[in-house]
């Protein structure tokens, strides 16, 4: 069961549970043996929910054996991030301010999950309020990866990412705000995937940004990916077929996006473009106009609305907040009326440069990350002689698509020398997930390169 369990899919734990040779109970009482074993090591989990999700699997497979079946997701072990509200469960968002909460409903996606039979193994770890990208800054401290635990899983859905990465469940449901979904994925080697803005309803979802939060799953495939996207949406209708792999045609903007690289992400990410050519895929240069704008468009649109919201309990309870978190939000309410409307502009301006550069193409293709996770407590990283901001970077290649909204997924396309992994993003057009998702099925073989397991 171990070893099946370091490999196994959503997918083929379908197959294998309605052919009798694996039961819900079986999986989920190895994933919550993972989670006792492992958790200590990567801090995972802020709450694990061993009793809900035993019994949830015991129904589970009463049901099957009834000739009752949910879908795609019945039985499957899933962990959700500590923003979601799950009925008489507390959510913290990993912060003292929200203690002695107790969600007095399902959120809308919870809500979903659960109608899909899906078994819940428990709360996972993220960056306090999801402001921040490492998840370093957490009352239940720190996540870490399971590549080397001395680095960062990449945040705000670090915890999410590592419980799919070493079987503590089989997918996980997450938040993307500037790349919270598609980050830690590439850090801990799974793939995420965030949808088009608004597509996944958010009620019920603490929020961070609401012009720029999306919810998406985190999965070992994109097969995966694509089924807990159609549950999270109330859709359980199966992928229909999309392109093969020689009639897709993908764009590669390279100015901005592959000016500053790690020099092993660089090479894992020209790889993966080299086997996609050799298969037949079409790539092509192209380009996104007014990239200088990215950062300040977006730290202006979601700083604002993170104050806003944070507002009371600011001032309420700050001794509450970790000392980084609450210090940004502090800085940020001291950003003008008018330097929001500026970035709003600004956003429809970015906005239409992605569509003219996805005019020609059925998607762009680029790294997810600049850099493999980095070391715990770094501020910076050398890039080319130059020192960079390890939160800057981090964010470099995915806060621009919460911006403008667009669908994106990351995939593991190989690892470094240190057996850290580097992920693939591909972005397709407003509100055409599913296309992206088809781009993505026939592009998998050529990038994927799967890292879980550890």
């Amino acid at each position: 069961m171990a070893t099946t369990l370091d490999t196994l899919t959503v997918d083929a734990f379908g197959r294998l549970l309605r052919a009798g040779e694996l039961s819900s109970r079986q999986v989920t009482d190895v994933c919550l043996e993972r989670i006792a074993a492992g958790n200590g090591r990567l801090n995972a989990f802020t709450l694990v929910m061993a009793d809900e999700a035993r019994a949830q699997a015991q129904e589970a497979d009463r049901e099957l054996a009834a000739g009752i079946d949910r879908g795609p997701l019945h039985g499957v072990p899933v962990s959700i991030k500590d923003l979601f509200d799950v009925r008489a469960t507390p959510t913290t968002a990993a912060s003292r301010v929200r203690e002695g909460h107790v969600a007095g409903r399902d959120a809308t996606v919870i809500a979903q999950l659960r109608r899909a039979g899906a078994v819940f193994v428990g709360k996972t770890n993220l960056h306090e309020f999801a402001f921040g990208i490492t998840n370093e800054e957490s009352a239940f401290g720190t996540t870490h990866n399971p590549h080397d635990v001395a680095r960062s899983s990449g945040g705000s859905s670090g915890g999410s990412a590592i419980s799919v990465a070493v079987g503590m469940a089989l997918a996980s449901v997450g938040t993307d705000t500037g790349g919270s979904i598609r980050v830690p994925a590439a850090a801990c080697g799974v793939v995420g995937l965030k949808p088009s803005v608004g597509e996944v309803s958010a009620d019920g979802v603490v929020p961070l940004s609401r012009t720029l939060d999306h919810v998406g799953p985190i999965a070992r495939s994109v097969l995966d990916a694509w089924i807990l996207y159609r549950v999270l949406l109330g859709d359980l209708e199966a992928v229909p077929a999309g392109p093969p792999v020689g009639r897709v045609r993908l764009g590669v903007p390279r100015r901005y996006f592959c000016d500053v690289l790690d020099d092993e992400v660089r090479a894992r990410f020209e790889e993966a473009l080299e086997r996609l050519r050799r298969a037949g895929t079409t790539i092509v240069e192209t380009d996104i106009a007014g990239t200088q704008h990215i950062a300040p468009v977006y730290m202006t649109i979601g700083s604002v609305e993170a104050a806003a919201y944070h507002a009371p309990t600011l001032d309420e309870m700050p001794e509450r907040y970790t000392v980084p978190v609450r210090l940004r939000l502090e800085a940020a309410r001291y950003l003008l009326a008018e330097d929001y409307a500026r970035a709003l502009r600004g956003r429809e301006v970015l906005c239409e440069a992605v569509d003219r550069a996805l005019s020609s193409c059925d998607a762009l293709v680029l790294p997810t990350l600049p850099i493999p996770a980095p070391p715990l407590g770094a501020q910076t990283i050398t890039i080319g002689g130059q020192s960079e901001s390890v939160r800057a970077l981090m964010l470099r290649q995915t806060q621009l698509f919460n911006v403008t909204g667009h669908p994106a997924i990351s995939m593991p396309c190989g690892t470094t020398a240190s057996d850290l992994p580097c992920g693939v993003q591909l972005v397709g057009k407003r509100n055409l997930t599913l296309a992206l998702i088809q781009v993505a099925l026939a592009c998998e073989p050529q990038i994927l390169t799967r890292t879980f397991g550890t």
